[in-house]
């Protein structure tokens, strides 16, 4: 039994405070080994997967023959692997790229094309399908899916580093968006695409975009003209932190500072990573109650003791900490 888990039965007796507590906990069904990072592990046919350093993946769009577009397959992968880091105890930090000359294109042609014809009723799928209301809920199920695939990384415990280069289209904009930090390369542009193709965006961006810059005149005005807005732009309205010379560039600042997050302790790290964003849902109260629950078996965790080693004036000692 996971640590987030023990302590969700402590605290059983609060419904809602165990409930939110341990939601991104609970995205996943399989446990890996806490005693390293197997890459191996993390094949996938979308996705490339490697460990730059201790305790840090690296995950990569891999469709570089389609610029990176997301499609069904990609949809489903990055749900599954993310589900994966989540539970996998070795892991504390995140970094998110694209492989290629760009970040993502976003949505993948042929999926749009099918998509359509699933709304028109002359997909396979909905061939027959002559009610409104059972096309639908088919649709609506199929949109579900897709946000699940982006929301999963919000879930997850541990900090995500979107690091961007090239283009950033539609429905990528709103996978980083999902992440917790974005970097970005002075290449790197942002395009709210959906509105070129009749559809309002339905991956997340409506809703984590706005709170992601705090400018929402700016991010109304992008979403509705769906121009293009170049990184120097993001950067000064707060849609990303850093920026750049090169993607290669955007990549290693990205890998140094997940390295930098390895290093500290995993309690503290994901333990704030799940009152932020509990707290962002929620009223100022209500944030300060869930972190008085929190800390008060947290504060007991052998992390605080550890990282007091490093506190003393004579101390040359780095603290360590163990997997989570």
């Amino acid at each position: 039994m996971t640590f987030f888990k023990t302590f969700a039965l402590l605290t059983r007796q609060s419904a809602n405070f165990g409930k939110q507590l341990i939601s991104s906990q609970l995205i996943s069904s399989r446990n890996l080994s806490s005693k390293s990072i197997h890459v191996s592990n993390y094949d996938y046919d979308t996705l490339q997967v490697s460990s730059p350093c201790e305790h840090v993946l690296h995950v990569e769009l891999n469709r570089c023959d389609a610029k990176n577009a997301l499609n069904k397959e990609m949809f489903r992968e990055l749900y599954e692997l993310f589900c994966r880091i989540n539970d996998d105890q070795h892991c504390r930090a995140v970094v998110l790229s694209g492989t290629g000359k760009q970040f993502s294109v976003g949505l993948d042609y042929n999926d749009m094309i099918e998509m359509v014809s699933q709304i028109r009723g002359t997909s396979s799928r909905t061939a027959g399908m002559s009610d409104v209301a059972r096309k639908a809920k088919y649709i609506r199920s199929m949109i579900l899916l897709f946000q699940d695939s982006f929301t999963v990384l919000e879930q997850c415990s541990k900090p995500i580093i979107a690091a961007i280069h090239g283009p950033c289209v539609g429905s990528a904009l709103g996978l980083v968006s999902a992440a917790d930090i974005r970097y970005a390369s002075e290449d790197a542009y942002f395009h709210v695409k959906e509105i070129d193709t009749g559809r309002a965006p339905d991956m997340g961006g409506l809703q984590r975009i706005p709170r992601i810059s705090g400018n929402d005149s700016y991010i109304r005005e992008m979403i509705y003209t769906a121009r293009k807005v170049p990184a120097s732009e993001a950067k000064e309205m707060g849609m990303v932190s850093k920026l750049f010379a090169d993607g290669e560039q955007t990549k290693k600042a990205a890998i140094e500072t997940a390295t930098l997050i390895s290093t500290k302790s995993p309690v503290a790290v994901q333990g704030s990573k799940i009152c932020m964003r509990y707290s962002r849902e929620h009223n100022t109260q209500d944030g300060l109650t869930l972190m008085a629950n929190w800390n008060m078996a947290m504060l007991q965790s052998e992390d605080v003791s550890n990282a007091a080693k490093g506190w003393r004036k004579d101390s040359t000692e780095v603290p360590t900490f163990s997997d989570l």
